[in-house]
């Protein structure tokens, strides 16, 4: 069984929905919670768990205000004396065709999912690196790894989560602390009216639930996409494939699409474990040794 004993967990947009489900099932399994929510959903999620015998306080608060966050960081290391969980949980929805929306709804859904993960990470950083330990949940969505209509918002910021999370994993993985994302299919208030009622119904955020517990464990894994819904679990990966070298200086436009059914082969593709890998790899195709990684 997962222990979270003497684990101290935020998880934000956690007044309802994923985030509540999320929060409740972190503290079925021992660990202290903050309840972080811009109303008074986030309370009454911490009644509920105090109600089963857990510790959680509630944390008000954007997640788009950084010193806000930064504050709600250090009154949790007053009150419990560490940070050794974050869950990127909040976030927004403002669908339309990209021909109809607005830049300012399309900047408001990035700032929310993008800056507000951004702003909550930066918040707990240092304190994950001292203490050598940390894990970091991002809320990604099969809209960003796949795209869906009207979500170009929408899925630009979760796609965008899963770079911040690719790098992250990467910068913090010396000081133990494991980043995944976990992209999730569950009826929350934003599916409302998208979906069937009866479908809706096989898709309770208590079984995404499970998935964040697995990615915040001492167990987990980094650098994970995790999809999770109705019970089923996947892996997402962003592959590279084998791919062709055309020799000269010039390679032409017309022959690479001439190529394409063999450029597009997926036998023998691979998940890179870092950027650099894409440049060596075209590199050995070019007839060059493999070059060291880069570092910026």
């Amino acid at each position: 069984m997962i222990d979270l004993k003497g684990r101290v967990a935020i998880v934000t947009g956690a007044g309802g929905g994923l985030g509540r489900s999320h929060a409740l099932l972190l503290a079925q399994h021992g660990a202290h919670v903050v309840v972080n929510d811009l109303g008074d959903g986030a309370e009454s999620v911490v009644e509920e768990i105090l109600a089963a015998g857990g510790m959680a306080r509630a944390a008000l608060g954007s997640v788009t205000d950084a010193p806000r966050m930064q504050e709600i960081a250090a009154d949790t290391l007053r009150a419990w004396g560490r940070i050794d969980i974050l869950v990127n949980n909040a976030g927004i929805l403002r669908d339309k065709s990209f021909a109809k929306m607005s830049l300012e709804d399309f900047r408001l859904v990035l700032e929310v999912h993008l800056m507000g993960s951004a702003n909550c990470t930066k918040a707990v950083w240092a304190t994950m690196s001292a203490q050598h330990y940390g894990r970091i949940v991002m809320t990604t969505s099969s809209s960003g790894l796949y795209g869906n209509f009207g979500q170009s918002n929408y899925g630009a910021a979760k796609l965008a989560l899963v770079g911040l999370m690719q790098t992250l994993a990467l910068e913090g993985a010396k000081h133990n602390i494991r980043v995944n994302c976990v992209a999730p299919t569950a009826a929350t208030q934003m599916l409302e009216g998208l979906l069937p009622a009866e479908q809706l119904a096989l898709l309770r955020p208590e079984l995404v639930s499970p998935a964040v517990l697995a990615l915040v464990s001492e167990q987990a894994p980094t650098r994970a996409i995790l999809c999770a819904g109705a019970g089923g679990f996947e892996l997402a990966h962003i592959t590279l494939t084998s791919g062709v070298h055309i020799p000269g200086d010039a390679p032409s436009a017309e022959t690479l699409l001439s190529r394409w059914a063999e450029l597009a082969d997926r036998r023998g593709e691979m998940v890179p474990e870092q950027g650099s890998v894409q440049g060596q790899h075209e590199l050995r195709k070019a007839g060059f040794a493999a070059a060291p990684p880069a570092v910026a």
